[in-house]
C-alpha cells in the first residue's frame, strides 16, 4: 500500500456546532472529492464508524439527507461529534486501510470480525541437513516448505501424526537431534526412521522428505501408487515384513484423507465462505481447500447489526479476514457482494497474484457452498442454544448469590505453585456466551515473600488486577465499578464492546481466609460494588459439597443437583486448569536456569560455593549480607551485590 496518505483534521468544537448532521455538513464543505477513509467519533472521542469512499465528499454528503437511513445509520449520525479523514491514492488503498482500521479499532457500528486467531501450518523445515516436520504459527522465518492454513491445531496434529507414520520424518528439535546416541521411542513405534543415529542414509531420507512434500502439494495419488508398487515388489521377494511396513504407510495416508470429509475433485486451492443468519446473529463458516484436500473449517460469529444485509456482512468480513492471512487464488462465497471487482483487486494487490471471487450456481463448487452454509446453520443453532442455557444459568447465579442483576462478567481466581516455586495467579472470565478466553490473564507472582503464601498471592493478584482496571476506566472516562444504571448507560453508548470491563462477581477458590484477603484488597482500593464469593471445597474435597462464603452471610451450600452448583464447579475447574497450565509453563521455562547466573561477578566456582553453603538459590536469596560474606570467595562488596539483587526496592 502506498504510504502517501494525507490526514485531514476535521475536529470541531462541540460548543459551536450541533452534534449530528450539522457536524457532517461542516466537514463536507472542505472534504476532497478523492478516495479515502473517514472516521466518525462521538463527543467523548470514541470511534463510532470507519468507512471508505471513492469520493469522500460524495460519500459524506449522503449522510446529510434527513431521511432514508436505517435506524443504525440514523443513530450513528446523531452521535457524531467530529470526523477524521484520510486521503488515499486509490479506492483499493482505501478499502485495505478501512479493513485494517476496523480490525484494530472495532467501531461499534461496523461489521467486526471477532476471534481472529492465526492459523497453524505444517512446516517441513530445510534449514538443517536432515529436514524436520513441525507445526508452525506466525512469521515464516525458517527456511522450508509451508503447507496450510489448517483450521485448527488439532487438524495439524492429526495430519502430522499420520505423515510421521507414512514418511517416517523426524519431529524432534535440532538440539535433541544433535544429542541423540540411540533411537528414541518414535523409532520403536515406527513413526521415525531415526536419521539421528544413521539408521537411514541421507539420500534415502531426502527421498522420504520429497514424498511428503509431494503428498502435501496435492500429488497424493502418485505417492500412494509408488508405495503400492513397493509393497507388491516386497511381497514378490517374500519380504513380508517390509511389505507390511509399506501397507501401514499407505493406510496412514488414507487416514489423512478419510478425516478430511468432503474432498473436491476439481478445486485445487480455494477458501469457501458460507453465511447463515438467524435470531439477529450471523455465522460464517470458512472451509480451506489446498492441494485438492480439505484442511478443515472454522466458524466465525462477526458482530453486525441485524439491519445489515448478508452481502454487506460477508464483504466486510472477507476484507478483514485477509488483512493478515495469505489469500488463495479462488474464493467461493454464498452471497453476492456489491464491491465484487474492487475487493478482487484489493486482495490481489495484497497477495501478489490474481484473486477470483465467485458465487457458484451449479456443480461441485455449488455443493461446497451448500455444505458450508449447512455447517454455518448448525453452528449458529448450537450457539443460540448454548447462549439460552447460559443465560438461565446466569439467572440462577444471580439468585443464589443475591446479586442486583444477572452477572454479565464473572471473574474466577486461583493460584498454583509447588512449595512456593514458580508461583502463578490466574484469572478466568465467563459471561453470557460462556468462557471468554481472550480475557484470561495470568500473573507471575513478583513478591518473593508471597511465594507459597496463598493469601499473599491472592492479595497481589487482585491488587494488580483492580489497580490497572481503575486506571484503564479512568483513562476512558468511565467511572468504575459502575452501579446498575450507569453500567446500562455505558453499554448503550458503546463503551463496552462485547463484555463489560468491570466484573459483576468474583469467585475466589478458597474459604474465609481467601475471602477476607480479597475483600481487604477491594476495600483498600475503594472498590465497593463488586460481589465476592469464596468457594471452599467440601469435606474430603468432595465435589458437590462446596461451601460458599460471602460477606454478611453465614456459609451456605447449594442443592446437590442444582445446575448452578455444577456451573460454579465448571468455573472453578477451568480456573484451576488455567492456573496449573500457567504454572507448568513457567516452571518449564525456568527449569535448568538459576537466578545466581544473572548476578554480575558470580561464575561457576562462586556459584558452586554458594550452593554448597546454603543448599539452594532460594536459601541464598534469603541470606543476609553477613552470612553471604562468610562464604569462601565472596567478598563484602559481592555479598552486598547478591543481597541487593534479591531485595531490590526494599529497605
Amino acid at each position: 500500500m502506498s504510504q502517501n496518505l494525507q490526514s485531514i483534521d476535521t475536529d470541531l468544537e462541540p460548543t459551536t456546532v450541533t452534534i449530528g448532521i450539522d457536524v457532517i455538513r461542516s466537514v463536507v464543505r472542505t472534504a476532497p472529492a478523492r478516495p479515502g477513509v473517514y472516521r466518525m467519533l462521538d463527543d467523548k472521542g470514541t470511534i463510532l464508524y470507519v468507512g471508505k469512499a471513492r469520493s469522500l465528499r460524495g460519500r459524506l454528503s449522503s449522510y446529510t439527507r434527513l431521511g432514508g437511513h436505517t435506524n443504525r445509520i440514523a443513530t450513528m449520525i446523531s452521535l457524531t461529534a467530529s470526523m477524521e479523514l484520510i486521503v488515499t491514492a486509490t479506492e483499493v488503498e482505501a478499502l485495505l486501510l478501512e479493513a485494517n482500521l476496523i480490525k484494530k479499532l472495532k467501531p461499534r457500528y461496523n461489521v467486526v470480525l471477532r476471534d481472529d486467531k492465526s492459523f497453524p501450518y505444517i512446516l517441513i523445515a530445510q534449514d538443517h541437513p536432515t529436514a524436520q516436520i513441525a507445526k508452525h504459527r506466525g512469521a515464516r522465518n525458517r527456511k522450508g516448505s509451508y503447507f496450510g492454513p489448517f483450521a485448527s491445531a488439532g487438524a495439524v496434529n492429526r495430519t502430522i501424526n499420520a505423515l510421521e507414520k507414512a514418511f517416517l520424518l523426524r519431529s524432534c528439535t535440532d538440539s535433541v537431534y544433535e544429542n541423540r546416541t540411540r533411537p528414541c521411542l518414535l523409532y520403536q513405534i515406527k513413526r521415525c526412521s531415526a536419521p539421528c543415529t544413521g539408521y537411514i542414509g541421507e539420500e534415502d531420507y531426502r527421498h522420504l522428505v520429497a514424498n511428503a512434500v509431494d503428498f502435501l502439494s496435492g500429488r497424493s495419488h502418485s505417492v500412494k501408487s509408488d508405495l503400492a508398487q513397493n509393497m507388491e515388489a516386497a511381497s514378490e521377494r517374500l519380504d513380508f515384513e517390509q511389505a507390511a511396513r509399506y501397507r501401514d504407510r499407505i493406510a496412514a495416508l488414507s487416514h489423512v484423507t478419510a478425516h478430511q470429509g468432503i474432498n473436491p475433485q476439481r478445486v485445487e486451492e480455494a477458501d469457501v465462505f458460507g453465511l447463515f443468519q438467524e435470531g439477529g446473529q450471523t455465522c460464517i463458516q470458512v472451509f480451506f481447500f489446498r492441494a485438492g484436500q480439505n484442511w478443515g473449517n472454522r466458524a466465525y460469529f462477526p458482530r453486525a447489526d441485524r439491519s445489515v444485509e448478508p452481502g454487506e456482512v460477508l464483504e466486510s468480513f472477507i476484507a478483514q479476514f485477509y488483512d493478515d492471512k495469505p489469500c488463495p487464488k479462488l474464493i467461493l462465497i454464498s452471497e453476492a457482494i456489491t464491491l465484487h471487482e474492487l475487493l478482487e483487486t484489493a486482495l490481489a494487490t495484497r497477495a501478489g497474484h490474481k484473486v477470483t471471487i465467485s458465487v457458484p450456481q451449479r456443480g461441485e463448487k455449488r455443493e461446497l457452498i451448500t455444505h458450508a452454509v449447512n455447517n454455518a446453520r448448525e453452528a449458529l443453532g448450537r450457539k443460540l442454544a448454548d447462549t439460552g442455557s447460559q443465560n438461565r444459568l446466569l439467572e440462577g447465579v444471580g439468585r443464589a448469590f443475591g446479586l442486583a442483576r444477572n452477572p454479565r462478567r464473572i471473574e474466577i481466581y486461583d493460584n498454583s505453585h509447588i512449595q512456593g516455586a514458580s508461583p502463578v495467579g490466574a484469572m478466568v472470565v465467563a459471561g453470557p456466551e460462556g468462557f471468554i478466553k481472550k480475557e484470561y490473564r495470568k500473573f507471575n507472582i513478583r513478591d518473593a515473600n508471597a511465594a507459597g503464601d496463598d493469601y499473599a498471592m491472592m492479595r497481589e493478584v487482585l491488587t494488580r488486577r483492580f489497580s490497572r482496571l481503575m486506571k484503564e476506566t479512568a483513562a476512558n472516562a468511565v467511572e468504575g465499578p459502575l452501579d446498575l444504571d450507569e453500567a446500562e448507560d455505558a453499554e448503550d453508548e458503546g463503551v463496552f464492546e462485547d463484555i463489560p470491563a468491570w466484573p459483576d462477581l468474583l469467585l475466589i477458590d478458597g474459604g474465609p481466609g481467601q475471602l477476607s484477603a480479597a475483600l481487604g484488597v477491594l476495600k483498600d482500593l475503594g472498590v465497593n460494588n463488586v460481589a465476592v464469593v469464596g468457594v471452599a471445597k467440601g469435606p474430603e474435597r468432595d465435589a458437590g459439597r462446596e461451601h460458599f462464603h460471602m460477606a454478611g452471610r453465614s456459609p451456605f451450600m447449594l442443592e446437590t443437583r442444582d445446575p448452578v452448583l455444577y456451573y460454579v464447579q465448571r468455573l472453578r475447574d477451568e480456573a484451576h486448569r488455567f492456573a496449573i497450565g500457567s504454572h507448568r509453563a513457567r516452571r518449564k521455562k525456568t527449569m535448568g536456569t538459576n537466578p545466581l547466573d544473572d548476578i554480575p561477578g558470580i561464575g561457576p566456582d562462586r556459584k558452586r560455593s554458594l550452593l554448597r553453603a546454603f543448599g539452594s538459590a532460594r536459601a541464598v536469596a534469603r541470606a543476609n549480607v553477613a552470612d553471604l560474606s562468610a562464604v569462601a570467595g565472596v567478598s563484602g562488596s559481592l555479598a552486598r551485590t547478591i543481597y541487593d539483587y534479591f531485595h531490590e526496592g526494599r529497605s
